[in-house]
């Protein structure tokens, strides 16, 4: 067979589209027990942007001690419920269950664990504690974080047999992690889980599988605990380290993750004095300060691989912001020819392959096999390029081959998008967009701009697929435009 009946042949071969899902247990039931009606009335919310999640507001003690669900279940409890709970009950009843507390204690809101389960040793029984009020956390702002919270730690903890991609927050203080939540995950959707720690401790625990820092093995650190699945750190400077309820024990956090794992970007959100030392090699985000919000997004897009890949000359300079392999394989072009600047780019890439930033990135934007692929690199010079490039155009080949199955219907393009988004089963695109399978497609496709405004849109019937309609109409005008410039 000559090179070309082979390349004929290759072209008509298909290759099946595997969406990147991040949490593979998905919360099915929300059960609310609390007198407060501003609780209560989360139904609402969580109806409207969670329409795939049951939701059930339950009305006496014994309705709560009863509870039996076959999937998934968050339960929801305020202070006075809590402590009328029988959890250890409904944990034998029901095998995947969390239980969050939404308290309006003062003292909770900003006490670390050991301090809040002494005065108040109900807490003790829910996996987590949240802070709410009338004003910055109030529960209609931050309900959809609980639950996406507990799905995050259920799946992390019980259902972690794939690579995962988690951003670790480590604060003791309840309010202050109630308010963040939800900024942070309106930053990165569903592409990462969200795991916070509260004490040095657990933080060693999750990290490095140790609860010393003297247990930490330079030898096999890399096998035990969670670090190798960190893509970010955020995390306080003064919590809990032993009996030491306010150590600076952040800075011994930072300096261990700069250690041994040096890709991971580290977030430091304080607005002491300590973290002048950190200001070189970490981002400072000042607690309680509104305008750093968008800048936290800016660097959260560009240092944990969610958004454009970025290269950097050493002094920090953006050299290239890159969207989808195809502007990576032009890169790679320029990194390989017979010029200074050529040679200064292939040093570049051999520090951000050694960073695993080319891994990370394929992972982040659902190119999960080949993320595995090129993880570790150790190539260096022209052997790096061309490896790299080996495998991105291999890629860019079998994606044009790589349909969307909407309905037993193929999609190959956005026009293809389109048609099915009109005339497909609603329910079948509710799934797809519940689940990032749109955006996780589009990103694979190259369509990054439009896979992010994608991600995520809920709802349900014609709510969900007149935005999502109008949203590839639009991007398909302008990606078509580009295209017609780009041949002129």
């Amino acid at each position: 067979m000559t090179k070309k009946e082979e390349l004929s042949l290759a072209q008509k071969k298909e290759y099946a589209f595997t969406p990147r899902i991040i949490n593979p247990v998905k919360i099915q039931n929300v059960l609310i027990f609390s007198a407060d009606e501003q609780i209560r009335q989360t139904k609402d919310v969580l109806g409207k942007n969670m329409p795939w999640i049951t939701v059930d507001v339950l009305s006496d003690p014994f309705s709560l001690e009863n509870i039996r669900s076959d999937g998934a279940l968050v339960l929801i409890l305020d202070d006075v419920a809590l402590n009328l709970a029988n959890t250890e009950q409904i944990r034998q009843k029901n095998k995947d269950v969390i239980v969050a507390l939404l308290s309006a204690n003062e003292l909770i809101h900003c006490s670390p664990p050991s301090v809040t389960q002494q005065k108040y040793p109900y807490t003790k029984k829910a996996n987590f504690v949240f802070a709410y009020n009338k004003t910055d956390c109030a529960p209609h702002k931050i309900i959809q974080s609980v639950v996406r919270a507990a799905e995050d730690q259920l799946n992390v903890n019980f259902y972690s047999n794939v690579r995962r991609f988690i951003f670790l927050i480590v604060d003791d203080e309840p309010r202050w992690f109630s308010q963040f939540l939800p900024v942070l995950y309106s930053i990165i959707g569903q592409r990462a889980d969200v795991i916070f720690t509260r004490t040095h401790e657990e933080s060693l625990q999750f990290l490095f599988g140790v609860e010393q820092e003297s247990e930490i093995n330079a030898k096999d650190y890399l096998s035990r605990g969670h670090g190798d699945d960190v893509i970010c750190l955020i995390t306080d400077i003064f919590f809990p380290k032993g009996k030491n309820l306010k150590s600076d024990a952040g800075k011994d956090l930072v300096n261990l993750v700069q250690k041994y794992y040096p890709r991971i970007p580290t977030i430091i959100a304080s607005k002491t004095k300590e973290t002048e030392s950190f200001k070189n090699t970490a981002f400072i985000l000042p607690k309680g300060d509104p305008e750093s919000l968008d800048t936290l997004r800016s660097y959260i897009l560009d240092h944990t691989g969610i958004g454009d890949f970025i290269i950097r000359d050493i002094t920090g300079n953006v050299l290239y912001r890159i969207k989808n392999i195809q502007e990576m394989t032009e890169i790679l072009d320029e990194s390989g020819k017979n010029t200074q600047k050529a040679q200064r780019l292939r040093e570049t890439l051999e520090a951000y392959a050694e960073k695993d930033s080319f891994s990370t990135w394929l992972y982040m934007h659902s190119y999960r096999d080949l993320g595995d692929v090129l993880r570790p690199m150790h190539d260096h010079g022209r052997k790096l390029i061309s490896v790299l490039k080996q495998h991105l155009e291999r890629e860019m080949f079998r994606v044009t081959n790589m349909p969307l199955v909407i309905d037993e219907k193929k999609v190959y393009n956005l026009d293809d998008l389109l048609d099915q988004l009109h005339v497909a089963n609603p329910a079948q695109i509710q799934i797809l967009s519940d689940n990032d399978i749109f955006s996780s497609w589009l990103d694979r496709k190259g369509y990054s701009e439009l896979a992010e405004e994608l991600r995520p849109i809920h709802g349900s019937g014609e709510h969900l697929i007149q935005p999502l309609c109008k949203i590839v109409e639009k991007w398909n005008h302008i990606y078509n435009e580009t295209a017609k410039q780009n041949r002129q």
